[in-house]
């Protein structure tokens, strides 16, 4: 059975910095795509960044593009979320995920991962 946990989030100031990571075990990590994803309240979860299985395509979405950065470790079975230049409107509970079946793309769309942490907030002061 796959867990992941998240850490890493916390308050920072707008224009500041964090790294999330997510710590993975269970099973053969190294061969899915992974993401992250954010739910901030009275919203609905939204697609950040993901990842191929071997770090070589990443995909953002366009509100993060050029300040946030996904990276793997696969032989530490480790996701991380690098985030600069934070803006209030990040806040939000962020959550990584593993996809459903390796297929050689990075999905974007929440349907296509099957597990999910628990979430880390990341809380952004103006």
């Amino acid at each position: 059975q796959v867990q992941l946990v998240e850490s890493g989030g916390g308050l920072v100031q707008a224009g500041g910095s964090l790294r999330l990571s997510c710590a993975a075990s269970g099973r053969i990590f190294s061969s899915y795509a992974m993401g992250w994803f954010r739910q901030a309240p009275g919203k609905e979860r939204e697609f950040v960044a993901a990842i191929s299985w071997n770090g070589s395509v990443r995909s953002y979405a366009d509100s993060v593009k050029g300040r946030f950065t996904i990276s793997r470790d696969n032989a530490k079975n480790a996701l991380y979320l690098q985030m600069n230049i934070l803006r209030p409107e990040d806040s939000a509970v962020y959550y990584c995920a593993v996809e459903r079946s390796p297929a050689g793309r990075v999905p974007r769309a929440s349907y296509e991962y099957a597990v999910w942490g628990l979430g880390t907030q990341v809380s952004v002061s103006s």
